[in-house]
């Protein structure tokens, strides 16, 4: 006989929005979990049950079950956001350690549970950790299960685990089939077939991303029907779309929460606005006019629902003037004539929001690889001599050439293909383009020349092309002022379509779906990645409601227009690999840097005042430190990590289904080693965390100011093609045809609005290196290196400071420059241009 333990569990419910209305007084009737209930006395109320079963890690399900009901054990006081559920077991001697909890929700709705903790076992307290929506028995019969916090590999599950994890992974897998249900955990791919509408009208009908055609990588599967006109596309339908309940945070943060604040701006603001707005597609008569948003800002004394607006963006309105007032960017407040100067222009290159284009010209002449037949002549018409006649004399072309002090923005083949297309669509124009620039002795870069090309038409006329350069007269300094608006166009464009979106949001959502398909939550790895993978999903369902559908954000504020998206899918099958991801290899495919292990990170820079490098290079040691402690402590050979079926599964996954479209490509790592699995994951947590911070935050400081990174240009180049009066137009007044060039009044109001949500941190924001995960606190060697991560990332904040006061460093101080903070990791809530969170949160 085996003496009997009286053990008991407290488990906390968290009460949200949509499960359980929070701040109840006594004497009112609330909806608890599903279940009415009038409140009239401070005794236990019969709210419903929970149903717990522990499970031994020494036993297997056959063994005999330990189980009970939970009922809450208290009123709902206000203000209290949680509820305590109580359960009462008796529990053999020879039950061993606890592995596991099993809990099914008995109430009519579901439930939000946060930690269920165990007391009176012989191990002592328990406490795990459960941070997951609950499905009401009634819609999903199946058992829940929880895991305790500490972790296993494959081989080393215990034997009273090991069906348990198994089934919950097939439970994630689902057996793709059906529509979603939105208490559904299950993950799936699909492909990209639900951007357009072709239900609606022919002018959102937009092609399927992924597959051979449109190389992309997958999303997560929802499982709609098809639309009527367009089987291979998937119907769009009115609110949210589905992603698996526990990847949604809305209903768990507080209003000021980004997807939150996202989807009402987008929902509510934007439309009201342009209501406010008398004409949007006008452009802006003077720059005056601009300057006004920051300074008089907007009157909204005819909106009636100003109320919503304030709700959502209480910082920038004035509800007794009922003016809508945007912050002044930092690009202008530093220095207002900053967007104009050829000095900023080359900077915002090496630290701006889009730092990780500009490449080391490595041949001569730079060539097209495009199809000649088609796009014509492939060869560059920026000659050596016009080089030469930039650099005044510093050194000859080939020195330049020789010692690397060449370097380009090149979106000529990338963009070339849509010129056409783009401009027969009202509003909008496009060119191909290279911009050139020279390292001066400064440490700073210099443009030398723009080159803007448009395809031979179908009419016969010619491929045309031609080169601006910073100018030595009135006329040919405007057409270079204008074509710097036609390139930071490009350059918008990319940075947001690829840089941002595809980059981080969109190529990271199949590393989410495999993990939760084939790591168990119990797996070392799945519980290093998770913190870094938290809210993406959810914002990248929202995005693709109302950011990069058809009609969307991207659409209508950028030069590409309807074919924004098919741009993304070109650059991902012509550029996109995993291992140039990873900053360093990315640095170095780019001719930035080589290999050194003399200097500093392993690498030399080609620009050493590259503060986008110099401050990344930092936290990318600093988080392959952590991930190497982490890994190395789990695996102790490279043996284990080959045996690892569930991780060799999870990495076959993202490379065959997640990015299937790439899956045959040579260059993907194979994680036989511990050190290319680090590698793997830093590349990962790097993606996630460092690169999306660095071309994320600082958009409102830079963009904000549209004319400083203008996201569209309307109207072509005047010397192309011109017409008499055309020419005599930009003569007579060049500063009109540049605010011609520029977003119309509708869209400049919009990209300002939404880059001011995209840049700013909500209140409670989680930043790389501030939370301590319950799994890595339960092991001391683990918790050991995450405080030796912690602080790292402490060092790297004042390493940083420092830079930005070093007088030397002109590419982050002097007269009017924004300091280079992006990749401080930490910050105040709101658009302060610094600050790592974990995760692609916004």
């Amino acid at each position: 006989m085996f003496s009997r333990n009286n053990v008991s569990a407290v488990v906390t419910q968290m009460l949200t929005v949509s499960g359980t209305v929070k701040n109840v007084g006594l004497g009112q009737v609330t909806d608890v979990a599903g279940d009415i209930v009038s409140i009239f006395t401070p005794n236990i109320v019969p709210f419903g049950a929970l149903h717990l079963e522990l499970v031994s890690t020494q036993h297997d399900s056959l063994h005999k079950k330990v189980e009970a009901k939970a009922k809450v054990n208290a009123l709902i006081p206000k203000g209290i956001d949680e509820v305590k559920y109580e359960a009462a077991f008796h529990v053999d001697d020879n039950f061993g350690k606890l592995g596991a909890v099993l809990l099914k929700n008995e109430h009519q709705k579901e439930m939000y549970v946060k930690t269920i903790v165990i007391m009176g076992l012989p191990q002592g307290k328990v406490e795990v950790t459960c941070d997951s929506w609950i499905a009401s028995s009634h819609d999903n019969a199946e058992k829940r299960v929880f895991f305790t916090n500490q972790s296993y590999i494959p081989a080393n599950t215990p034997p009273g685990l090991k069906s348990l994890r198994e089934k919950e992974l097939q439970n994630l897998r689902g057996n793709g089939k059906g529509t979603r249900k939105s208490f559904d955990r299950i993950y799936d791919y699909d492909v990209y077939n639900d951007l357009g509408s072709p239900d609606s009208k022919p002018a959102v009908v937009r092609p399927v991303l992924g597959g051979n055609q449109l190389p992309y990588p997958r999303r997560c599967r929802t499982g709609r029907p098809p639309c009527k006109s367009d089987p291979l596309s998937e119907t769009r339908i009115l609110g949210n779309f589905y992603i698996p309940r526990d990847e949604v945070f809305a209903d768990l943060k507080t209003v000021a929460f980004g997807t939150s604040v996202l989807n009402g701006v987008l929902h509510s603001v934007l439309p009201t606005l342009e209501d406010a707005v008398t004409d949007t597609t006008l452009g802006h008569f003077s720059f005056q006019e601009i300057n006004e948003l920051f300074d008089r800002g907007i009157e909204m004394s005819n909106i009636k629902d100003i109320k919503s607006m304030l709700t959502v963006m209480p910082n920038l309105i004035n509800p007794t003037e009922r003016i809508l007032r945007f912050p002044t960017p930092d690009v202008l407040q530093r220095d207002q004539f900053s967007w104009f100067r050829d000095e900023e222009f080359a900077r915002e290159t090496l630290a701006g929001p889009n730092p990780s284009s500009i490449k080391l010209v490595t041949e001569w002449p730079m060539m097209s690889k495009l199809d000649s037949e088609i796009y014509g002549s492939p060869e560059s018409i920026i000659t050596p001599e016009l080089v030469e006649q930039e650099i005044k004399g510093v050194m000859s072309f080939s020195e330049a050439l020789q010692q690397k002090k060449l370097f380009v923005l090149d979106y000529h083949d990338a963009l070339l293909p849509f010129v056409n297309k783009v401009r027969e669509i009202k509003g909008t124009t496009l060119y191909g383009s290279r911009t050139l620039f020279f390292l001066t002795p400064k440490g700073t870069l210099r443009p030398l020349a723009i080159e803007l090309t448009r395809p031979p038409l179908a009419n016969g006329k010619p491929q045309w092309r031609q080169v601006y350069t910073p100018g030595y007269d009135a006329t040919s300094t405007w057409l270079w002022r204008l074509a710097k608006a036609h390139v930071l166009s490009h350059d918008s464009a990319h940075h947001q379509i690829v840089s941002h979106w595809l980059r981080t949001h969109c190529c990271i959502e199949p590393y989410i779906i495999a993990t939760n398909r084939q790591l168990s939550a119990v797996h070392p790895i799945y519980r290093l990645l998770n913190p870094y993978f938290r809210y993406t999903m959810e914002i990248n369902s929202l995005a693709r409601v109302a950011l990069v559908n058809a009609g969307g954000f991207i659409e209508t504020t950028f030069s590409l227009d309807k074919y924004s998206m098919e741009y993304g899918s070109l650059v991902y099958d012509k550029e996109w690999r995993f291992d140039h991801q990873a900053l360093p290899t990315d640095l170095i495919s780019r001719g930035i840097a080589i290999e050194d292990q003399s200097s500093p990170h392993g690498l030399k820079l080609a620009i050493e005042d590259y503060p986008y490098a110099n401050d990344g290079l930092l936290l990318w040691d600093a988080m392959k430190q952590w991930v190497t402690d982490y890994v190395t402590h789990y695996y102790q050979n490279d043996e284990q990590v080959q045996a690892d079926t569930e991780l060799q599964q999870w990495w076959a996954e993202i490379r065959d289904k997640g990015h299937g479209d790439k899956k045959d490509e040579q260059w993907w790592p194979v994680p036989t080693t511990a050190q290319v699995l680090i590698d793997i994951l830093t590349t990962m947590i790097w993606i996630a965390s460092g690169h999306h911070a660095a071309v994320n935050f600082g958009q409102y400081s830079f963009g904000g100011y549209f004319p400083n990174r203008p996201t569209i240009a309307r109207i072509k180049m005047p010397s192309e093609d011109p017409t008499e009066e055309e020419w005599k137009n930009f003569v007579t007044n060049p500063c009109s045809v540049l605010l011609k060039t520029l977003p119309s009044r509708g869209q400049g109001i919009k990209v300002m609005t939404i880059l001011n949500v995209l840049s700013s941190h909500s209140p409670d924001e989680e930043y790389i290196g501030e939370q301590l995960e319950p799994s890595w606190s339960e092991d001391p060697t683990t918790k050991e290196s995450f405080d030796k991560f912690q602080l790292n990332l402490k060092k790297i904040e004042s390493t940083i400071d420092e830079r930005n006061a070093d007088e030397k460093l002109n590419n982050r101080t002097g007269a009017g420059v924004i300091p280079y903070e992006l990749l401080k990791p930490f910050s105040k809530p709101g658009a302060t241009g610094m600050g790592v969170p974990n995760s692609v949160s916004i």
